[in-house]
């Protein structure tokens, strides 16, 4: 029995129907495909300029025949009640509900419409068909976070069964807990393994440590899908080496789809059947590919709420190869609101930094991860999980490479902590800002 396919079907996504859509999608010649997008635009402006109050305020001055006129949505726009944004003849309890991480600093609920989401799936089971993974037989291990109220515990749990796929808890990361995550993975013929970035690389270090493969103990393994948090080059490389699989790195958000996915030929490709992605620059125009700008992004097919040139707050780069119908996503930057700003009025992106400092104190053999935190403009605090504390000579290198790269007339002090504190939905935010 195909159970996760009827476990949509009953809560009201057409699967199959959708399945079948997108593959008509994906057979168009390249001169259709473009067309086939253009009309995609066209069409959901128009709806929601004809059945949503919200988003006709919003676009009053908007000409269909001049893209450019769409103005940009950003999520301070999306912070009021979700029945202001709701378009006509759709209600909360007939579309697909959820709520975003807040990562970026500004939650909100959204919605999207029944069909809508069907497609969603229809899109993510279709980019892990290309590692030959079933949802509806494929086992899932997966290290993500859970409600901790009992009605969303619980329905978790439910969708986790429908899933087929085992629950990892990404809040608590001990040796003891990695322990028992072994034993599972010894006795579970597991397909897959799926979650949050640092969690994953968190099992990689203890299973290095221990001088475990993974898919030695569990040879049913095809493949390590890691989401929502940055992956950088060398935590890829570890988890390559202990884990003995190839390991994909996926871009997506709740509120919209799966934005890109890497392929077999170890290209992050842009999903352009069921959105639309462009890159701008702070003056809302579109950059040429190969330049760096802000990821905005419109959802092709929402009816129910308006995702359309909705900035994501992420900054990334479309490479100079892309195409309407394959583009390849180059680069992701990070977040726009995950700035360092300097006493000179210098602006670096905080992941940069982050990885600087990462590339210095992870050589330290002891430190199992970390976070960076400015408190004040020219201070910078360092919390990091180790067995022991960072040398003086450690604590001056990590010092005078954050001055060479950021500048000088910085501080930086250093905090050992038993565990790093996480999101209610188990991510790491790798730097924050308190300014």
């Amino acid at each position: 029995m195909r159970l996760f396919d009827l476990s949509l079907k009953l809560n009201g996504f057409d699967i199959h129907k959708a399945k079948s859509a997108l593959s008509e999608i994906q057979a168009k010649n390249d001169a259709d495909f473009t067309a086939y997008v253009e009309h995609q635009k066209t069409t959901i402006v128009s709806y929601h300029l004809e059945h949503n109050s919200f988003y006709k305020a919003l676009g009053k001055s908007i000409h269909l025949n001049d893209w450019n006129s769409v103005p940009i949505i950003t999520k301070r726009h999306l912070q009021q009640p979700l029945e202001e944004r709701l378009s006509d003849g759709f209600t909360p309890k007939t579309v697909y509900l959820n709520k975003t991480s807040g990562s970026s600093g500004d939650p909100f609920i959204f919605a999207k419409d029944k069909w809508c989401h069907a497609l969603t799936w229809a899109e993510i089971m279709n980019r892990f068909g290309w590692y030959g993974i079933d949802f509806n037989s494929s086992k899932q291990a997966r290290f993500y976070g859970i409600p901790l109220d009992k009605k969303g515990y619980y329905k978790e749990r439910l969708k986790d069964y429908f899933g087929n796929r085992f629950r990892f808890s990404v809040f608590d990361l001990s040796d003891e807990a990695f322990e028992k995550a072994l034993v599972k993975f010894q006795s579970t013929k597991f397909d897959f393994i799926n979650g949050y970035t640092s969690s994953i690389v968190q099992f990689a270090k203890f299973l290095k440590r221990k001088n475990i493969i993974l898919n030695a103990v569990c040879p049913s393994l095809k493949a390590c899908i890691v989401t929502s948090e940055m992956l950088f080059d060398d935590d890829k490389l570890l988890l390559e080496t202990q884990f003995g699989l190839p390991v994909i790195n996926e871009y997506g958000a709740s509120e919209l789809d799966l934005i890109a996915f890497q392929n077999t030929k170890d290209e992050w490709q842009v999903n352009s059947e069921t959105l639309f992605v462009e890159i701008l620059d702070d003056n809302d125009n579109v950059l040429p590919n190969g330049q760096e700008g802000r990821v905005v992004i419109t959802s092709l097919y929402n009816k129910a709420h308006p995702f359309i040139r909705y900035d994501l707050g992420d900054i990334g780069v479309l490479s100079e190869e892309s195409t309407v119908r394959k583009p390849i996503l180059k680069k992701l930057i990070g977040r726009t609101n995950s700035i360092v700003v300097l006493p000179s009025g210098k602006k670096a992106a905080g992941l940069t930094f982050y990885y600087i400092t990462k590339s210095v104190i992870e050589n330290d053999g002891n430190v199992s991860e970390f976070i960076v935190e400015q408190s004040k403009i020219d201070h910078f605090i360092i919390r990091y999980v180790s067995r022991e504390e960072l040398s003086f000579d450690k604590k001056e290198l990590i010092t005078v490479e954050m001055k060479r790269y950021l500048e000088a007339g910085i501080s930086v002090s250093f905090e050992t902590v038993k565990q790093l504190k996480r999101t209610k939905a188990g991510k790491l935010k790798q730097f924050i800002s308190k300014l």
